[in-house]
């Protein structure tokens, strides 16, 4: 059986990406460079740089600029939800977006959109649910379950 391969945008990358810095981050009592972080995810520190800047502008992590600077987490990691991080990134799911993609301005196309948008709604509803059961805290400590 051949694999599929999943394809991912560049903001479903940034989320996966801050999910793992931040549990870096929960791991570390001082604060940690963008260029530490970026070295531990093998990824690269603008990059980083870029996430750790959305994530602040949320309140989510404390930044220091200059030789003794870097980041660290402004709220216990108990209370960070992965939701918090999604909308933190404003992160689009491509498969809701590519539904709604799909549809054109004729009459067809515009019933479809109501009906898409009204499932799309409904579904990053439910994914925010899901997210906000876990915690990075849970996921620093290897808690969350695989099924």
């Amino acid at each position: 059986m051949k694999k599929i391969k999943h394809t991912c945008s560049s903001n479903n990358k940034a989320f996966g990406l801050a999910l793992q810095a931040l549990v870096v981050l929960s791991r570390n009592t001082s604060r940690c460079p963008s260029s530490d972080i970026a070295d531990y995810l093998c990824s690269e520190a603008t990059l980083i740089r870029r996430i750790m800047a959305k994530l602040a502008q949320e309140n989510i992590l404390e930044v220091r600029e200059g030789r003794d600077g870097g980041y660290r987490l402004k709220l216990p990691p108990e209370s960070i939800t992965f939701a918090d991080i999604y909308l933190a990134l404003q992160v689009e799911d491509s498969l809701c977006e590519g539904m709604l993609d799909s549809t054109g301005d004729h009459p067809w196309g515009l019933q479809m959109n109501d009906v898409f948008s009204d499932m799309v709604t409904e579904m990053k509803q439910s994914m925010l649910d899901v997210m906000k059961q876990y915690t990075i805290a849970e996921l620093a400590n290897g808690l969350i379950k695989k099924d």
